[in-house]
């Protein structure tokens, strides 16, 4: 009931931002699961994979990567360990190459939060100035206090609760798109930190003449 009430109070402003937040509310779902999963098993994953290739022990760390392909620094490692005896060269343009290609993928949706931070208070403003113009319309000097009171009482709520839900959306939608912005930056961090960790391994297999490559099993 209370919901009717907003709408009908809102005026046609509030579909468009309901729009918004359903869209908004399933992104944000699909991005919790998607960093959810990064932050509890990636760190524990790529750890055992560079102690296994610290040791020499090249297929098991092969073996693990490929059962943990859905984490992106897996992806990452995997494109560099199977290609055919690359030199250190290769090996790192393989690394920054495959880390490029992870941008879009921890980035995604990032555009649509955007979009719906800026255009969410719009929406509401436009709520705000419709009101505004039901309100202007409905007064009349001569006839305060009678019957054309309510129009104007009624612009003014929709006014005002276009405008707060406005807010409330690109609010609600702000916080988790700067939460997901500042893990995007650590994983990028990480990608770095773990490539240069596996990269420097590499090259110190290749200058003492380890030729044991992922097309050898």
């Amino acid at each position: 009931m209370f919901i009717n009430q907003l709408f009908q109070a809102g005026g046609v402003v509030m579909w468009p931002l309901l729009a918004f937040s359903v869209v908004g509310i399933a992104l944000i779902i699909e991005r919790v699961r998607f960093w959810y999963r990064i932050n509890t098993r990636q760190n524990r994953v790529i750890r055992e994979v560079l102690n296994l290739y610290r040791l020499d022990n090249v297929v098991s760390a092969l073996d693990k990567l490929q059962k943990n392909a859905d984490l992106p620094v897996a992806r990452i490692f995997l494109a560099a360990l199977q290609l055919e005896e690359p030199t250190p060269e290769e090996f790192r343009l393989a690394l920054e190459s495959e880390a490029q290609a992870e941008i879009p993928v921890l980035k995604r949706f990032q555009n649509i939060f955007d979009t719906i931070i800026g255009l969410a208070p719009l929406l509401g403003l436009l709520g705000t100035v419709l009101g505004l113009i039901v309100s202007f319309a409905s007064l009349n000097l001569g006839d305060v206090g009678g019957t054309k009171t309510t129009g104007v009482t009624a612009g003014i709520s929709e006014a005002l609760v276009s405008t707060a839900s406005g807010l409330v959306v690109a609010i609600f939608t702000l916080l988790f798109a700067n939460t997901f912005r500042g893990l995007y930056q650590r994983q990028i961090a990480a990608m770095q930190e773990y490539g240069g960790q596996l990269e420097l391994l590499y090259r110190r297999r290749y200058e003492r003449g380890d030729r044991t490559y992922a097309s050898t099993r």
